[in-house]
Parts: C-alpha cells; structure tokens; sequence
C-alpha cells in the first residue's frame, strides 16, 4: 500500500507543508464577525500581520503564500467588491499597491509581480465578503518542478520574518 511507502527511505526529499492543511479543510467563508481582514487591523502589527497601515486600506501578509513575500491590500471596511468600494478606497488601494510593489522589490529583488482580485467565490476568492488585492513577487527562478509535481511551494522565509522587514523598509 502507497500509506507504507511513506516512511521508505527513496532518492526523493519531503517538503512537508501541514499549515496548508487548514486552509485546505476550512473551505468555507468565515462568518463577517471572524473575517480576518477585519479582525487584523484590531490587533498589534505583528500579531495581525500587517505590514503598513493608510487611512481607508491597509497591507496585510497573506497567511497561505504563493510565494514569500505575498502581500494583501485591503480596505478596513468589510466590502465584497472592488465596484462597491468608495473612490477614496480604491485610489489608496492602487497607492499602496505602488508602495508594496516598490518595498518588495527593495527587500526581495524580484523580477516581476502577478497582482490580481478574484471578485467572489465562483471567482477563486478565498474571503470572498471581503475585498482584497494580491500581489505576488515573482523571480525567473521561483516556477520549479515543486508545484506541478507535489502541489507544493517552498516558502525560505517565516511569514513573521517578512512582514517585520517590509514594515520596517516601507516605501512611501
């Protein structure tokens, strides 16, 4: 049985990535008063994970990256959609996009950057009450066999690690 062959030794090395396991089984939208995006800003930086805070939106790391250094922007109000958010919101949501892009590439030296907003589920929101725009660092070297083979991404960096560089080299 395939269950058996896990512990035999082989070529092959593991990357075990069991935090994924929880997005995994959750697969439902969490209740409007448990949405993370409105409960991290109530909380200290570290601790919600927020990287820098404007006055209607604000850069949070994404608990399940893509790749390091994957950042969030969202606006403090709960709002599902980028057409229902105020022009205020989305003029500092394209600001701090700037500014995350620019901090990024300081701390990361990344080659390029995917940004998108998957707008409700059907779209491939993970939150999907809740307006938030992705952007990821790319680098020529980060598409390997890992994803395509094992369904899994190696992430050099803590999450905590991260955030604390891209607050304290936030560019304005």
């Amino acid at each position: 049985m395939s269950s058996e062959l896990a512990g035999v030794p082989d070529r092959y090395q593991r990357l075990w990535t069991p935090y994924r396991m929880a997005y995994i089984q959750q697969g439902q939208q969490p209740e409007r008063d448990a949405c993370p995006f409105c409960v991290a800003p109530t909380l200290p930086d570290a601790d919600g994970l927020v990287v820098h805070r404007g006055t209607s939106a604000f850069v949070i790391m994404n608990l399940y990256p893509y790749n390091t250094g994957h950042v969030m922007v969202c606006p403090y109000r709960h709002v599902a959609t980028y057409d229902l958010a105020t022009e205020e919101e989305t003029a500092e949501i394209a600001l701090l996009t700037q500014q995350a892009m620019r901090t990024i590439s300081l701390v990361s030296n990344n080659d390029g950057v995917n940004i998108g907003m998957n707008q409700g589920r059907v779209a491939g929101a993970g939150i999907a009450d809740h307006l938030h725009q992705h952007i990821v660092p790319r680098w020529a070297t980060d598409a390997n066999f890992f994803p395509i083979i094992a369904q899994t991404k190696a992430l050099p960096r803590l999450l905590e690690e991260v955030r604390a560089e891209l607050a304290e080299r936030w560019v304005s």
